[in-house]
């Protein structure tokens, strides 16, 4: 395969992550060959607010009212950032975009607006909203398991107050700790926990869109489209996953998801990788092979 003609994996992180969290999964995929790009879109990695009042000893008071980058960034940015990344990367060959949690929302976006962008989009137990807005599906039968103190737990000041979520990750509450482990990653060990969970960003914002932004059949619905459920997610519950699915399927039937399923939680794979790497490197050679 010419360097031309190779795919490059897009990577899109979900709430409260950046790019950091696929350092182990661009690594599996590098030693398999792929090339990779990770995104952080605007006001994560190093463009983060990380107060002062965030650091040990923490000062409650003030991490609740400083302020913080965040505030203000639409999903119209993150999708301009995005569509902004995949130009580039589209120079060098086919693109696959992938989108993980809330990350699916800005990836919907993107296709929305450029489908001649993205030769395959994949979602990894992430929200491709069809039917309703994401906040809507919360208070559907499939979310019914979902804990929804499991972020408020932790969270540091009024978010209208804010204009931006935030959550205290550096909390040293058992209670919290266990509502964080429970959602994200039971089936990882203590220090997996704490290490990924010391990689999250304090803040958030808090545009998930709106009808405007669900996937549309005609631009989004011409991408081939893969779904990567993770059978063990507590946060996005495989009953939510495989109702996305159905959804999606319903508005293209012509152009059906290509579905895969992993174990674990929803951060495992991005701890224990390899999983995860093998089957995007077979939709490389799916969209290899159709051009």
């Amino acid at each position: 395969m010419s360097k031309q003609m190779q795919p490059t994996f897009v990577l899109v992180h979900g709430a409260f992550a950046n790019s950091f969290s696929f350092a182990p999964l661009q690594a599996e995929l590098g030693l398999l060959g792929h090339r990779s790009v990770a995104v952080d879109l605007p006001g994560h990695g190093f463009a983060a607010t990380y107060p002062q009042a965030y650091q040990a000893p923490q000062d409650p008071e003030g991490l609740a009212a400083a302020p913080g980058s965040i505030k203000g960034v639409t999903l119209a940015d993150n999708a301009a950032h995005l569509i902004g990344i995949l130009e580039r990367a589209k120079r060098n060959g086919p693109v696959i975009l992938v989108a993980h949690s809330r990350g699916g929302v800005t990836a919907t976006a993107a296709a929305n607006a450029r489908p001649d962008l993205i030769d395959r989009i994949v979602y990894v137990s992430a929200w491709c909203p069809v039917n309703l807005d994401v906040g809507d599906y919360y208070a559907e039968p499939e979310m019914a398991t979902v804990d929804p103190t499991s972020l408020a737990l932790a969270m540091a000041g009024n978010p209208a107050d804010l204009g931006l979520l935030r959550v205290n990750f550096r909390t040293a509450d058992p209670a919290a700790l266990a509502a964080f482990r429970a959602a994200f990653f039971a089936d990882g060990t203590d220090d997996e926990f704490l290490t990924f969970l010391n990689t999250f960003q304090p803040d958030e914002n808090l545009d998930v869109g709106t009808s405007a932004d669900r996937a549309q059949a005609a631009t989004w619905g011409r991408i081939p489209k893969t779904y990567v459920r993770l059978a063990d997610d507590a946060s996005l519950p495989l009953a939510l996953q495989d109702r996305l699915i159905r959804e999606g399927d319903a508005l293209t039937p012509d152009n059906p998801y290509d579905v895969r399923t992993l174990a674990g939680s929803h951060l495992k794979w991005l701890v224990d990788p390899a999983p995860a790497a093998q089957v995007l490197g077979d939709l490389a050679e799916l969209v290899t092979a159709a051009r």
